[in-house]
């Protein structure tokens, strides 16, 4: 190629056409973000009109809570302290299943063989059965009150804690597990002085956390029958007593809000 005609090629701004590029892609992404929307509210029948004409129906129903009936706090009180306990018991009992077996889906200490990829299959396929519906399940098969929600709780907390629990283990500094292994350390060994002075910090705080979850889902399963405030607060509304729903919802948001600052003041000391 002679001189003249290199001199005459066009020249390609590469940071413009980079720039074109990003331009069309970020169109292209907004365009379905934007598709997926409207999708979605037509699908669900999303309708602000329909929204503005209930704005009377809400404001009677809070009308209708005023003044709250004070005289349920003591029987209202009485299913807190039962749905801390469900959450309480319920989280025990999880983290109790999931520590031992969360050593078998790490892969610093089995591998990454069947075994970790069987048991990391079991813990998401146990999280993907919601708490209710295992609540539903136990309450057919046990009746009602809070025994099927502790029985709901422990099982669907297990898949959570189990997959963080094995985290915290394949994230722990390989130093001291390098040292112990070059000495002849049994795996029994190696869990007991190298993983466990660091990953029981981690154990604890996600154990807080979970309680915390699930002190929110206890209230939810009282709509199934699994006893707590949640059945309280379904029965007032089946009976159309606003007044004590009204004192209902205030224990529940100062309970969630209270548990809530414990537990992270909680996994702060700890971490």
């Amino acid at each position: 190629m002679s001189t003249s005609q290199s001199m005459t090629m066009p020249k390609i701004n590469i940071p413009t056409y980079k720039r074109e590029k990003s331009r069309v892609v970020r169109l292209i992404i907004l365009t379905l973000i934007l598709a997926a929307t409207y999708w979605s509210m037509s699908g669900v029948e999303f309708s602000v009109p329909n929204l503005i004409k209930g704005l009377p129906f809400m404001w009677d129903f809070i009308r209708r809570m005023y003044p709250p009936n004070w005289s349920i706090l003591g029987s209202v009180f009485v299913q807190t302290v039962i749905t801390i306990q469900l959450a309480l018991a319920g989280t025990i009992i999880a983290a109790i299943i999931s520590l031992p077996i969360s050593f078998l889906a790490a892969r610093n200490i089995c591998g990454d063989g069947w075994l970790v990829r069987t048991m990391t299959f079991l813990f998401n396929a146990d999280r993907s059965i919601d708490a209710l519906i295992l609540a539903l399940f136990f309450v057919s098969a046990v009746g009602l009150g809070p025994f099927p929600g502790v029985l709901a709780l422990a099982i669907h907390s297990i898949g959570m804690l189990g997959k963080l629990f094995a985290e915290a283990i394949e994230g722990v500094d390989k130093g001291p597990i390098e040292a112990l292994e070059s000495v002849g350390a049994s795996k029994l060994e190696i869990i007991r002085w190298a993983i466990l002075p660091q990953a029981i910090p981690y154990f604890i705080s996600y154990t807080l956390f979970r309680f915390e979850l699930n002190i929110r889902v206890a209230i939810v399963l009282g709509v199934v029958g699994a006893g707590g405030i949640g059945f309280l607060l379904v029965q007032y509304m089946r009976l159309f007593q606003y007044q004590s729903v009204t004192i209902v919802v205030g224990v529940i948001l100062v309970l969630v809000m209270g548990i809530d600052g414990l537990s992270t003041r909680l996994r702060r000391a700890v971490l």
